[in-house]
């Protein structure tokens, strides 16, 4: 297994991280998988024996759940060096102050978390999502409070746009507070929306990404193809959306064809495609079943040719909107590290 750097950070992160959506399955969160502690305490054994050093979880999976069968699991003490990351913004109850990120809620949320965990300490602690009605000031200064009280060691944010992220690293550098070290985001060969703003955000400014389903929902798991829907989709889970069906297709064609010639599966090829993107510190997995976790834990271990590489990017190549195309045109004698993030083999 691979430690990469968390952005600017000195924290070591497994280039894989185990994702527990999966873990408890009450509410909306049942159509994404019902792990028990035991087959939570199973996975989350053999994600360490691979060296995956990172638990990923938020306190809106299954209502909580998910973080209780972590501290169950778990035992209540952390195993060597396992790292646990959590998140909050998103309701959690009826009340007024049950969403968002204001810091009555932020503050609370966090405390409940670290009591289901069974833990003293949330490692990364990240906002869920964009609140656009609290000051982004009482936010971060929220979030200095967790850290300067030892509840939180590192921070960052998720779903986050580019303005936002930098409207928040903004205030965090001219007050002195907690900067985001990292981002969660969606990012995948399907939907390379990221490379656009969040990618070289992350770039210039130092931010390590990590990735939420990485294999689109399972669409680029190799195991669906034209006019078969995942699981899912079956049972009536609609992230991500799909806007271009037959791209998504062609793609998979591709992920299955170099996935035939190098003796792996369709997944592995597409997580170690993004691996080898910039600014990418770790891919979140979550499993169905212990044969679905360690086929994707084998991907830290694939590397993919040049001519691999440029198969896919070619397939997945998103389009170059204004303002890029238009800088490709006339400043590309001048571009930086962040400006190449994004394909412009286009124009």
């Amino acid at each position: 297994m691979e430690y990469r750097t968390l952005g600017r950070s000195g924290l070591k992160v497994s280039t894989l991280t185990l994702g527990t959506m999966t873990f408890g399955g009450t509410g909306p969160f049942a159509a994404v998988g019902k792990t028990d502690v035991d087959e939570a305490r199973r996975m989350i054994d053999i994600c360490i024996d691979a060296g995956v050093n990172l638990i990923d979880t938020a306190n809106v999976y299954s209502n909580g759940l998910s973080e209780e069968i972590i501290g169950e699991a778990l035992g209540g003490k952390r195993k060597g060096d396992v790292l646990i990351a959590s998140k909050a913004r998103m309701r959690v109850g009826k009340g007024p102050n049950d969403e968002g990120l204001s810091r009555h809620h932020l503050i609370r949320e966090c405390e409940k978390s670290l009591k289901r965990l069974k833990t003293d300490v949330i490692d990364v602690y990240f906002l869920h999502e964009w609140d656009g009605v609290t000051p982004l000031d009482e936010t971060i200064a929220a979030l200095d409070t967790l850290v300067a009280r030892g509840k939180v060691r590192y921070v960052g944010c998720s779903n986050y746009s580019g303005w936002q992220v930098m409207k928040a690293l903004g205030i965090s550098d001219s007050r002195h507070q907690p900067r985001f070290v990292t981002q969660q985001i969606h990012y995948t060969l399907e939907a390379r929306e990221a490379e656009y703003e969040l990618l070289p955000i992350s770039v210039d400014q130092g931010l390590g990404v990590l990735v939420w389903s990485p294999l689109a929902g399972g669409l680029l798991s190799g195991k669906y193809r034209r006019d078969s829907p995942t699981a899912r989709q079956l049972a009536g889970w609609s992230e991500p959306p799909i806007r271009d069906e037959d791209r998504l297709w062609r793609i998979v064609d591709v992920l299955v064809d170099i996935a035939t010639q190098r003796g792996v599966s369709a997944a592995q090829v597409a997580l170690a495609w993004l691996l080898g993107r910039p600014a990418i510190s770790s891919l979140v997995i979550g499993a169905r079943n212990e044969t679905q976790l360690k086929d994707n834990l084998a991907a830290a271990r694939l590397v993919l040719a040049d001519d691999e590489r440029s198969r896919l990017d070619a397939v997945s190549r998103p389009p170059l909107l204004y303002p890029y195309w238009h800088q490709q045109l006339t400043a590309k004698d001048r571009f930086g590290p962040a400006d190449l993030v994004i394909d412009r083999s286009e124009v």
